[in-house]
């Protein structure tokens, strides 16, 4: 056997060790990929799929009403503050207030949140947070027989 031909006797087997190579990082990042996906998708997602229409007019209903929600977080205390606000910039007195905390990438249960009312159209309430980071802030005012709900995400130290 030659030189040239023992040479060209191996390179056979390199396409063969890349090839190996190309599937076993490829099957590790199907694995990763799939044993730490965590299920999380936009709630009732097929279900307004098939109310389109409606969603779309709760929606513009929510946007002609023209209410603002503004929210602030006081590190030093733990206390989140929501100010309601009306079209006209007037607070929104007498509304009713359901809030809680999700976290958008883990699965745990939400943190309800208890708000009292401080004056026009403002809520303030200590939190207990279990972490920092960010979080998903879903609101739903209730006032003048309206719903008002809106999601804001929120960075608490």
């Amino acid at each position: 056997m030659s030189a040239a031909s023992s040479r060209s006797s191996y390179i056979p087997w390199i396409f063969v060790a890349a090839f190996t190579l190309v599937f076993a990082v490829n099957g590790t990042m199907m694995w990763l990929a799939i044993s730490s996906f965590s299920g999380l998708y936009g709630n009732g997602a097929r279900e307004r799929e098939y109310h389109y229409n409606r969603v779309i007019a709760e929606q513009k209903a929510r946007d002609a009403l023209g209410w603002k929600i503004d929210t602030s977080w006081r590190a030093d205390d733990n206390r989140l503050q929501i100010a309601v606000t009306q079209a006209d910039g007037s607070g929104l007195a007498g509304a009713r207030i359901n809030a809680q905390l999700v976290r958008p990438a883990e699965k745990e249960d939400p943190l309800p949140l208890t708000l009292a009312e401080v004056g026009d159209g403002r809520f303030s309430g200590h939190v207990n947070l279990p972490k920092r980071g960010n979080w998903d802030l879903d609101i739903l005012v209730v006032a003048q027989g309206h719903n008002f709900a809106i999601t804001k995400r929120l960075f608490l130290r």
